[in-house]
């Protein structure tokens, strides 16, 4: 039976050869399997160094491609695999990189970079970067040590430093050793120095910058910062004659006559170009009188030790708790006496207000008892405040037509001809002498039956 390469590598007879029944490892498979092995260790084991120079732009690319061979499943020589990669860097026992180097990676899928200006303070000292690598499928992760031994530059810093600002490119675009080396070239042929060096690059995302639309290509832009040892070309200080300053501030592009140099790879925005003389620049260090306002000097601060007394908060917790609670207690028992014990009662109220006002008090509340009864049951009796005190025909004083326990709501809507109560009958004589009864329905007045009709029958 043929056996696989990799059952090889692990069967410790194939190795010696000793066991019964098997194979010996061929040598091609040994070669091959130390060389993998070496790779492998060597790669998790060892520490890269760099030395940079201060105030030159430093950049290390985090390659993908060196990290996969690290995350088992290993690797056949020659397999490709495309695993999402990311990186996190920081400085060795700290949680982030030193302030002078920056880390971009665009997407698991792209090398991640470091790129920065090494500071002279930093010459002399290692700074070890930690790199630890996630596989975003597997998720096993590998770790590197990355040691910067920041080395002195000569003429550091360069006299003559200039800024551009390139609208066309992203930082990562940008930070390619071919593309920035054509842009040195550019600013090369432009400047003419005897020493040109790229000093930073900075995101315009780092500078307030707005993200761009993800329309027709647009870039972040980036700034990038050369020095050179000789002054600055009659090109470059073209942008500081006024026309050129007036067409900038009007949001114009000034007229450049080197800009055909840069524009057939390199979109440069002229109004914000910043050229440096540090050769003439003043000192700006300025004695400070102590005065009011301005604190003495106390050195370096020192922190408490760790040996320091215990204190016992349990006196401050008791004030702040009993104190308010104290206060409150009181208050509660003065706004309880007061709305409980200084009642009056409605007795003493009644006998300290005058009869015509309990009177008329009385009033209002039986009025308004009655209509609030009316329009609950719309088929009640008429209130007494509304019904006639005097007969409308006699003129009589009538007593109320219903008693007060009389329930209308039992008398039927509609009555017909046989029971009707108010109709009576009166005779009419014929035209031949004859008589007929002839019925007449009385009419109420509020309650009150009307006999005038019928009065006026009987005398005819």
């Amino acid at each position: 039976m043929q056996l696989p390469w990799w059952w090889e590598l692990g069967d410790p007879c194939a190795w010696t050869g000793q066991c019964r029944g098997t194979r010996r490892m061929s040598p091609a498979t040994t070669g091959t399997f130390l060389l993998t092995v070496y790779t492998i260790f060597s790669k998790v084991h060892s520490d890269r160094n760099v030395y940079p120079s201060a105030g030159v732009l430093f950049v290390h690319v985090l390659e993908r491609e060196y990290f996969k061979g690290e995350f088992p499943p290993y690797p056949k020589p020659g397999e490709i695999s495309n695993d999402p990669i990311t990186f996190n860097t920081n400085l060795m026992g700290y949680p982030d990189r030193p302030g002078w180097l920056r880390y971009i990676q665009r997407t698991p899928y792209s090398d991640g970079v470091l790129y920065g200006s090494p500071t002279a303070e930093n010459v002399g000292k290692p700074t070890v970067i930690e790199i630890t690598a996630y596989n975003r499928r597997t998720f096993e992760t590998a770790r590197h040590n990355l040691i910067i031994n920041i080395m002195s530059a000569e003429d550091f810093p360069l006299p003559y430093q200039a800024e551009f600002f390139i609208k066309n490119m992203n930082v990562e675009e940008m930070l390619a050793s071919e593309v920035l080396g054509d842009f040195l070239g550019a600013v090369k042929n432009v400047w003419q120095p005897e020493r040109l060096n790229a000093i930073n690059i900075t995101s315009a995302l780092d500078r307030g910058g707005r993200v761009p639309l993800p329309i027709n290509d647009m870039k972040e832009g980036v700034y990038v910062m050369v020095g050179a040892d000789v002054p600055f070309s009659s090109c470059l200080r073209e942008v500081e004659n006024p026309q050129n300053q007036l067409r900038c501030s009007q949001e114009m592009e000034p007229v450049i006559t080197c800009d055909k140099k840069f524009r057939t790879q390199f979109y440069i925005d002229w109004c914000k170009i910043s050229l440096v003389d540090k050769t003439k620049q003043v000192s700006t260090y300025h004695e400070v009188i102590r005065g009011e306002g301005i604190l003495p000097d106390g050195g370096e601060y020192k922190p408490p030790s760790d040996s320091l007394k215990s204190r016992d908060y349990y006196t401050d917790f008791l004030i702040t708790l009993a104190v308010p609670s104290a206060v409150a207690l009181v208050l509660f028992l003065i706004l309880a006496y007061i709305m409980c014990c200084r009642r009056e009662g409605v007795e003493k109220r009644n006998m300290q207000t005058p009869d015509i006002q309990l009177v008329h008090h009385s009033a209002i509340q039986k009025s308004t008892k009655e209509l609030r009864d009316m329009s609950k049951n719309r088929e009640i009796a008429w209130p007494l405040s509304t019904l006639p005190v005097f007969h409308p025909v006699t003129g009589e004083i009538v007593p109320p037509l219903h008693a007060d326990n009389y329930e209308s709501t039992n008398m039927p809507l509609m009555q017909t001809q046989q029971n009707l109560p108010h109709q009576t009958q009166i005779p009419q004589q014929q035209t031949t002498g004859d008589f007929r009864l002839t019925t007449f329905q009385r009419f109420e007045v509020n309650g009150i039956p009307e006999e005038r009709k019928l009065t006026e029958a009987m005398n005819l």
